[in-house]
């Protein structure tokens, strides 16, 4: 299949447009080139041919040929997105919604948009289905629900629209990012010998290893189309719901000596699990292969290989808000988030 991957140049991205590759399929890449500066290392794997573009200035001649359209490239995490709200909801929700309509017209069959478990906001203990309420806490997670709404009417016997509803992401990449609970308190307990939280960790939140969301996509490109058409799959499995604080047990359980350290109840209301029933019932071929202790000692063995450092961690490339704000202050990019 010929696809076209947006935010190939990405955390996951550059993990995702290698596994689409090896599985067979042609893929092309299309990133804006906000985050290229942090590479930590070298995993010699294959990378889509990649061009830059804001995916708002896609045309409907960037769109032809394709088979599937594999959109990554939104504005990545909560804290980017409150940055401004308003730029959030014109990349997010229009610019997606404008780029699923190119993606028809252009006769792209398959369009699978990567949305977020956190649009279930606060629903506590009781997992939630896809079928169940949602309510994103974030203008990100807002963005996430309004794809999904604006798009779904959009599908018809020639366009089939799939919405990933990804746990919290986490594992390496040589664009790796530090804004991630696992990522983070992986690199924290290598440097440090510590992990300090300022939260008593009790929230629940589901996670899921990018490698394990790149099959995800394949399965769903691979899949019939009445499988996947229209739908709506939370991405996971349900042994990957925990509470923050069994995280930063399991993670410093790998690291000899490393101590803990809770805090209070933290101000964050995002408390969620997810029920991950329907996607492997019903996606052929799709299973996690990862956890979070398997992939936390991936990170653990990758900082070992390549002498990880304070200056490394810390750097603006690994943190999504950082390198915005960079990118900002600098006046590369304007108040849109266009290059200048």
């Amino acid at each position: 299949m010929k696809v076209l991957l947006t935010g190939a140049d990405g955390y996951i991205g550059v993990r995702m447009g290698n596994y689409l590759l090896e599985r067979g399929h042609d893929v092309t890449g299309m990133d804006a080139g906000f985050h290229r500066v942090g590479w930590l290392y070298d995993a010699g794997e294959r990378r889509p041919e990649t061009f830059t573009k804001d995916t708002r200035d896609l045309t409907l001649e960037d769109l032809q040929g394709y088979d599937a359209l594999v959109h990554l490239a939104e504005v990545s995490n909560d804290p980017v997105g409150e940055l401004n709200g308003d730029v959030t909801y014109k990349i997010n929700h229009e610019g997606s919604l404008r780029l699923a309509k190119l993606a028809k017209e252009a006769g792209i069959e398959r369009f699978v948009h990567m949305s977020s478990c956190s649009v279930y906001g606060a629903a506590g203990e009781r997992p939630s289905k896809e079928g169940d309420p949602v309510g994103g806490l974030t203008a990100y997670a807002k963005c996430k629900v309004l794809v999904e709404e604006s798009v779904a009417p959009l599908a018809d016997d020639n366009f089939s629209p799939t919405f990933m509803r990804n746990a919290t992401a986490y594992g390496a990449s040589p664009r790796q990012r530090f804004d991630l609970v696992v990522n983070d308190l992986a690199a924290s307990a290598f440097l440090t010998g510590e992990i300090r939280m300022a939260s008593d960790g009790t929230p629940w939140r589901p996670f899921v290893h990018i490698l394990d969301i790149s099959h995800a996509v394949a399965c769903i490109l691979d899949a019939p189309r009445d499988v996947i058409h229209n739908e709506i799959f939370n991405v996971g499995n349900d042994r990957s719901n925990y509470q923050v604080k069994e995280i930063a047990e399991i993670i410093s359980g790998l690291i000899p000596g490393c101590t803990l350290v809770f805090g209070d109840s933290s101000a964050d209301k995002r408390n969620y699990r997810a029920d991950f029933t329907k996607i492997h019932e019903q996606l052929p071929g799709f299973e996690c292969a990862w956890d979070v202790e398997k992939g936390a000692k991936e990170l653990i063995d990758i900082f070992g290989r390549i002498g990880f450092t304070e200056e490394l961690y810390k750097f603006r490339g690994h943190t999504r808000i950082k390198q915005i704000k960079h990118l900002l202050d600098t006046q590369q990019i304007d108040d849109d988030f266009f290059w200048r």
